[in-house]
């Protein structure tokens, strides 16, 4: 599906070791009653490979796509507006004005003079920042998103659209988060990140408690099967610490989970390598632009210090031949560039004899894939793989996948 391209490879001499539980059950399973009350909710689909599979010459590829979480675009849907949520809960709670108020009643309107006084913000790269825009504007309060100067002027406007104010940071996506962090603590803020750090753990957990439903989903849609590779996208670490909890608590061991980053922003996989947190430097120049994180979250890495089997690094040319792969199969699949990591690190692994033995990819083989966005910019989309992504969902006879807001 894809040409041969030079990856980074590291499995984890940790893997397996004894860890701090970051995620605990109680926490996902209210998570998840809360998420799946909500209007609009329903299950992604998972969609089978066959091709890839025959590609990768492993017995199975499923792929989770997340293009219509919500209408949002993306899987970030499921965290930062859950995160919203239980924060305006809690703060009602703290300034007397309800003690146990529920987002139906948020979402109503019912506390609206309330939740109107207060702020949350963040930095994104894009699709958090939409998911807290939206989870804002659902429960009636007010946003302020920092994007850093590389994040593209469409998902800007999508975050936008959500009523949300955004501001620019000069420098990287690491930039806009401490920024961030600084204007919410002089001006009286709530931050809801996706990344964590001493001091500030609790609403990240919540984050990626949210995104566990995704990897819940996926689990039931395979049963009775049991998944025997996960590939999943990086970043600061999020995403895949949620993927792993929950594989783990639904499988155990069974599951090898594969940590894929870009090759310009491998920051787990340094971190891997150092047997500690590490942050890597440089611009992160990446077109696989929610992956362009150089410092891990402290809670994700936690988790996956033990939980992932293996670290990967791929360059951007396989994002961009994954992404033109599945527009052109049939049915095709409308997925973003950071969707495709998971799918680009299979391939290429996959044709590398030490990289494929040490991963025991084998003819019956069971592999997972999150494609955890659909074209959430369609210009960028465009130009990478050269068609509009409603032309590409058109001619699958859905519109799901083409993201414009």
């Amino acid at each position: 599906m894809i040409p041969a391209l030079p990856f980074r490879f590291l499995v984890n001499r940790r893997h397996g070791t004894p860890g701090t539980v970051v995620l605990p059950e109680s926490g996902f399973r209210r998570a998840k009653e809360e998420i799946a009350s909500w209007s609009g909710y329903a299950p992604t689909p998972l969609l089978d490979l066959p091709d890839a599979a025959q590609a990768a010459r492993v017995g199975t590829v499923r792929y989770k796509d997340e293009a219509g979480r919500f209408g949002l675009g993306s899987f970030k849907a499921l965290g930062g507006a859950y995160a919203v949520a239980r924060l305006l809960v809690a703060e009602l709670a703290k300034r007397g004005v309800a003690s146990a108020a529920t987002s139906a009643e948020l979402a109503e309107g019912k506390y609206k003079e309330a939740t109107g006084r207060i702020t949350v913000t963040c930095a994104t790269d894009g699709n958090h920042g939409r998911s807290v825009a939206w989870g804002a504007q659902r429960f009636g309060c007010r946003c302020v998103i920092f994007v850093h100067e590389h994040v593209s002027q469409g998902r800007r406007d999508a975050i936008a659209r959500y009523g949300a104010e955004v501001r620019e940071v000069k420098g990287t996506y690491d930039d806009s988060v401490r920024e961030a962090q600084r204007t919410a603590e002089r001006e009286g803020w709530f931050v809801v990140s996706d990344t964590s750090y001493a001091g500030y753990t609790e609403v990240p957990r919540d984050v990626m408690q949210g995104y566990r439903l995704m990897a819940d989903e996926a689990a039931e849609q395979l049963a009775p099967a049991v998944p025997t590779h996960v590939f999943v996208q990086g970043g600061v670490g999020g995403v895949a610490a949620a993927v792993s909890a929950q594989m783990r608590a639904r499988f155990g061991d069974k599951v090898k989970v594969v940590v894929v980053e870009p090759e310009k922003a491998a920051c787990l996989l340094e971190s891997g390598e150092a047997g500690e947190p590490v942050a890597v430097h440089g611009d992160l120049d990446t077109l696989m632009a929610g992956l362009a994180c150089g410092e891990p979250s402290l809670l994700a890495w936690q988790e996956l210090e033990r939980g992932a089997y293996a670290f990967m690094a791929v360059p951007d040319e396989a994002a961009v031949a994954c992404m033109k792969a599945l527009a052109a199969r049939t049915p095709p699949v409308v997925a973003g560039e950071s969707a495709v990591a998971g799918l680009a690190a299979l391939l290429l692994a996959a044709r590398e004899p030490i990289a494929r033995t040490a991963l025991d990819l084998q003819p019956d083989s069971r592999v997972l894939l999150f494609g955890t966005e659909g074209a959430t910019d369609p210009e960028v989309y465009e130009r990478l793989v050269g068609r509009r992504p409603e032309a590409v969902a058109a001619a699958s006879g859905s519109g799901a996948g083409a993201s414009s807001g």
